[in-house]
């Protein structure tokens, strides 16, 4: 065989090798192309009945040597429904007709097919109406251009663009079909149902028009006032203004956007519900919440969130992250120049930023006068500093701190580079006063003691460290370095750094507690307490005296009063011993 012969035989092969994929492509284009199946249908086995014309006529030779030409006053009958018309081609043999001109087709008393022109198939039971087609289904109608309706399985398609009016709701789209048993509508492309109070634009929609419930099942956006919802699987309940959403739906308000696994939203109640990794965001006031469960009342402006909740602020830059078990808002003088709001964290809250970490049992923050307060063994790091007491009030100004509190058994401590060190201040109460974010004065008051070493900056060595008592203490303070000391009458001693007694280097109330500071924003989520013995000690507060009503008056205590049963009883009454009320509660 030459190797002309070959190449030949060769190409013939390849030829036709690439002919076998080109058929067996075809014959897999030609199957996806095919028409979906189609229900299976009966034959209805009943003729069509022609009931009235005005005037009948059969012309065998002419335009339509199969129909029966009927004109004036048109009327069929087919299984228990009534056709009418102004004209109509009648085919016996296939028992159907065509029908012209004010073509209006009634079965029962709830649906009725009005149409410029329609074809009618009685056996296959199939009515295309085409042109000023409105398909009436009790309270329901639909407007297209193009109909298919099938009376067997009582279903309408249109697909030449159409629109259903159900109640206030109307809704637009490109393809779609009705079912009149079940009256669930399916619209398909540019998807469009408006109500006077929102829109909702989407390309998949199915609607219920007994309940005006509409199913959304693809990407889909509701427009309501300055309302906006993305969503791509939900309910939307048009007549309670009612929303169930999920596949991560979003909500957005006026600067506030809420996102979450399930999201409920109640238009009329003003009431919002996130379910799984909810994200709130407030893009105006630079905050943001989250946690696996969320609620909010737009009216009232109340919030509550729980699981896993974190609350962050990123209005200073670097963001600060606050977590504990529950979290309320409060807001108070809502839609008023006057409104302001309270956030209550409470149980193992524990803070993360930066430059400032924190962990207390509960806190209130406070917008009137921009006031947070922790309260239960609260402690409060920055860098290489802790400070602690019963109560730390913070308050802010322009969202930075302007002054700090600590309310009983306050105690500050600074650990020193070599970590050994501790400055020490303890008091009754402390206050802080900061400048542009950087403390510039501290003031200790009340039974005051303090610890605090000697920096020689020649030798870069400490030399000293003095044992300090005193009633009142103010430290000044200058990049972040300590300028003064100023106290009342102190007593005080100094110690070289050589001989200093060891129980002289910490505070009776001294404690550091960097086992209990988080590290990170990650670290927020792990609870550790104080370890056992080292909790602020119960210190019993003074009361007021119970005070009773006694015959002589007012006394403080209840064993000094007259015996009543001696007393004349008041007028109208028969006074008892055993009756004498409190006249208070006891006051802490």
């Amino acid at each position: 065989m030459t190797t002309n012969n070959i190449n030949t035989t060769l190409f013939r092969g390849h030829r036709i090798i690439i002919l076998v994929i080109l058929c067996l492509f075809g014959l897999g284009l030609v199957q996806s192309r095919q028409a979906p199946k189609k229900r299976k249908r009966t034959p209805a086995n009943e003729r069509v009945y022609l009931v009235h014309a005005d005037r009948l006529r059969y012309d065998r030779f002419g335009r339509v040597p199969d129909a029966q030409v009927l004109n004036g006053n048109v009327q069929f009958r087919h299984k228990g429904a009534r056709l009418y018309c102004d004209s109509a081609y009648f085919y016996q043999q296939s028992n159907s007709f065509r029908a012209f001109g004010h073509v209006r087709m009634y079965q029962g008393d709830t649906l009725s097919l009005f149409s410029d022109y329609a074809f009618y198939d009685g056996d296959a039971q199939m009515a295309e109406a085409r042109h000023n087609v409105v398909l009436t289904h009790r309270r329901t109608k639909l407007y297209t251009d193009s109909l298919n309706y099938d009376r067997l399985y009582g279903i309408g398609y249109f697909f030449e663009g159409g629109k259903m009016v159900d109640r206030d709701n109307v809704l637009v789209s490109d393809w779609g079909e009705y079912d009149t048993e079940t009256r669930i509508a399916i619209f398909n492309y540019n998807v469009d149902l408006k109500n006077p109070k929102f829109v909702l634009n989407t390309d998949t929609l199915h609607y219920d028009t007994r309940t005006s419930l509409a199913h959304i099942v693809g990407p889909s956006k509701i427009t309501s006032g300055a309302s906006l919802i993305h969503t791509s699987q939900g309910y939307y309940d048009t007549n309670k203004d009612f929303a169930r959403l999920y596949g991560r739906s979003t909500l957005e308000n006026n600067g506030k956007t809420l996102t979450a696994d399930s999201l409920f939203n109640d238009e009329k109640k003003a009431i919002s519900q996130g379910f799984g990794n909810v994200v709130y965001n407030d893009t105006v006031n630079k905050n943001q919440m989250t946690s696996n469960y969320f609620w909010y009342n737009d009216s009232t402006g109340f919030a509550f969130a729980t699981d896993s909740a974190v609350m962050k602020d990123y209005s200073q830059g670097d963001t600060l992250f606050v977590h504990s078990d529950t979290m309320k808002v409060y807001t108070f003088n809502i839609n008023t120049d006057s409104v302001y709001r309270k956030a209550h964290c409470y149980y193992k809250v524990r803070a993360f930023r930066t430059d400032v970490q924190a962990v207390c049992d509960s806190l209130v923050y406070n917008t009137k006068d921009s006031c947070l307060t922790m309260y239960r063994d609260p402690i409060v790091w920055n860098a290489n500093r802790q400070l602690l007491g019963e109560v730390i009030e913070v308050f802010m100004k322009d969202s930075t701190i302007d002054r700090a509190h600590v309310i009983n058994q306050a105690l500050s401590v600074e650990m020193l580079p070599d970590s050994t060190k501790f400055n020490q201040i303890a008091s009754r109460e402390m206050f802080g006063y900061f400048e542009d974010g950087s403390i510039r004065e501290t003031e200790a008051i009340g039974n005051v003691q303090a610890v605090y070493y000697y920096f020689d900056d020649k030798d870069s060595s400490y030399i000293s460290m003095t044992n300090l008592e005193t009633d009142t203490m103010r430290m000044f303070m200058k990049n972040r370095q300590l300028q003064s000391i100023w106290t009342c009458k102190q007593h005080s001693i100094m110690y070289p750094i050589t001989q200093i007694p060891p129980s002289k280097k910490e505070l009776p109330s001294f404690a550091w507690f960097d086992y209990v500071r988080p590290r990170d924003k990650y670290d927020i989520f792990n609870w550790r307490g104080k370890a056992k013995g080292t909790e602020l000690k119960t210190i019993q507060r003074r009361e007021a005296p119970l005070q009773f009503i006694g015959n002589g008056g007012v006394v403080t205590d209840r064993a000094a009063a007259p015996d009543a049963a001696t007393a004349p009883p008041q007028a109208g009454e028969a006074a008892k011993p055993d009756e004498a009320q409190p006249l208070g509660q006891p006051v802490e």
